[in-house]
């Protein structure tokens, strides 16, 4: 099933570039896996359908914004050929007892869809809100979800990232 996530008017933090892909489960490593050969806009759609994927797995009724997927440098690697997608985008349950319900499916349901938990707690932040970091070597993607308990209102902020793409021959990195 597809869905449409609506718009959010958040820009793109910088932290994007270093979010969890760095983490994609070689714990020897802080590299960014390759993902393969691909377009960006093949790449973007295929993102959009993980990040479908994802909210499928939420399982309470809600709200989620209608971002879109975009494309970003690689670190270290020659920016008109190699790029990474990125999918942030929030989740806003109709009612907020439902956060706890929700965070505990996307745990459960992305352990059992091949993705690996790397960090499940509180962060570090004021209001201790609840972190989950999974990474899937299969996909060679990478999200966190943040529970916003005390946001008003409340919401799940997510962020989906890809390992590096590299375009086919002859084309460049389509930026948007």
């Amino acid at each position: 099933m597809k869905r449409k996530f609506s718009a959010l008017a958040l820009p793109v933090p910088i932290y994007l570039v270093t979010l969890t892909g760095c983490s994609m489960t070689d714990t020897r490593s802080h590299e960014v896996p390759f993902a393969g050969t691909s377009t960006s806009r093949d790449a973007s759609d295929a993102m959009g359908k993980l990040s479908s994927g994802i909210y499928d797995l939420i399982g309470v009724r809600g709200k989620a914004s209608d971002s879109h997927p975009g494309a970003m440098d690689c670190p270290g690697k020659d920016t008109k050929t190699y790029f990474r997608i990125f999918h942030p985008w929030s989740f806003y349950p109709a009612s907020a007892s439902d956060l706890d319900v929700a965070m505990e499916r996307l745990k459960e349901g992305l352990s059992k869809n091949g993705w690996e938990i790397i960090t499940y707690g509180p962060d570090t932040s004021k209001n201790q809100n609840i972190k989950l970091v999974a990474d899937n070597d299969n996909k060679k993607a990478s999200v966190k979800i943040i529970k916003m308990a005390k946001n008003d209102p409340a919401m799940l902020s997510l962020d989906v990232v890809s390992g590096c793409y590299k375009v086919p021959d002859g084309e460049e990195v389509e930026r948007f």
